[in-house]
């Protein structure tokens, strides 16, 4: 049914093609990002400087007619430089520490990752849409797990424990001496077994309602050396056993709970009377308006697509990656008994709450 007749302001309506061109742009080469992590293409320009594709090709083992694609591609967004005069590609060694570098706090592949998975689920989405219901995860892409868990990936030791960790009061000086630590909503352990690896003296054992993420984290606990200190148990938020914790965790997964509610009002139980409940979440402000903006946009997107269903799929409130301080405490930290709440970190991105009984 065509739309009645309004006036059209001819300069906004260009102004406003310009920048869903961008997001057309930006969204096939969400794609794109994600094979050159995959193929090496990335990684082999690093540091090598100038290239041409069938350089390019050759050093990775792939089609040079795909690869000049591609390298069009990349230069056109602006994640490489192009020469004209030489008809050669080169990775900036800033844009290589975001796309190349594994260990680098700023490694992208896994978002991107994430993204592309997301989008696999776009019709069952939308017909959650319609229904209401809710869609898990590992319905919607059984990678969106892994991806999630690469995140973390060797950058997420340094950023535990040299920043979060050190940002709670008194927390890391338990940790030296000897803690007992529950990971909730732990996943695939990544972020356990980080903890782990950095507080040798500490016990850690990581819950998750998923028995497949157990029992690769159980598998990854074997690699890593660690297991002598550190275990995965199947449980749930609000019943994981076990009490006295000195700490207990739950990294970017509070607003996926089913009973966040219940989940406070168990975690505070479970705690030492001088224990710590460490929350890391999607930073946001309370309200909309002030949320709108690039980073607002990045995690509006996630919530709808990801965080908003995988809650409503096992009956949750659906808190919203964007739910924002003033909620979680009135929502969460009030109800589990939680009377002293403080924002311990904050970064472009994320929050790390401090609270205690």
């Amino acid at each position: 049914m065509p739309l009645p007749p309004i006036a059209i302001n001819e300069r906004k309506l260009d102004e406003f093609l310009d920048r869903a061109l961008g997001d057309i742009g930006a969204a096939l080469s969400a794609a794109l990002v994600v094979i050159g992590d995959r193929l090496g293409l990335y990684r082999a320009m690093a540091g090598a400087g100038p290239v041409t594709p069938s350089e390019l090709a050759r050093r990775t083992e792939t089609a040079e007619r795909y690869v000049r694609e591609w390298l069009a591609n990349q230069a056109a967004g602006g994640y490489l430089a192009y020469d004209p005069a030489t008809r050669r590609y080169s990775l900036p060694p800033e844009h290589a520490a975001a796309l190349a570098d594994e260990t680098s706090r700023s490694f992208l592949p896994p978002v991107f990752q994430i993204v592309t998975a997301a989008m696999k689920a776009e019709s069952r989405v939308a017909e959650s849409f319609r229904t209401g219901a809710g869609l898990d995860w590992c319905d919607a892409d059984p990678a969106l797990l892994a991806d999630r868990e690469r995140l973390l990936g060797a950058a997420g030791e340094s950023r535990l424990a040299a920043r979060i960790i050190p940002a709670l009061d008194g927390v890391e000086a338990k940790l030296r001496r000897g803690a007992r630590v529950a990971d909730v909503g732990c996943g695939h352990g990544a972020a356990t077994i980080l903890m782990a690896e950095a507080f040798t003296s500490s016990h850690f054992v990581g819950f998750d309602r998923r028995e497949e993420a157990i029992a690769s984290a159980r598998r990854r606990a074997r690699q890593s050396g660690c297991e002598d200190r550190v275990r995965f148990e199947v449980a749930r938020a609000h019943d994981f056993p076990g009490a006295g914790y000195d700490l207990v965790t739950c990294f970017d997964c509070l607003h996926h709970i089913v009973d966040p509610g219940g989940a406070a009002r168990h975690i505070r139980r479970a705690l030492a009377s001088d224990g710590t409940w460490l929350v890391l979440e999607s930073r946001a402000h309370d309200r909309v308006e002030d949320n709108l903006n690039p980073i607002g946009r990045v995690h509006y997107g996630a919530s709808t697509m990801l965080c908003a269903p995988c809650s409503l799929a096992a009956d949750g409130p659906a808190l919203g990656a964007q739910a924002g301080e003033s909620r979680l405490r009135r929502t969460v930290f009030a109800e589990g008994g939680f009377t002293r709440l403080r924002r311990a970190l904050e970064t472009p991105f994320d929050v790390v709450l401090e609270a205690r009984p």
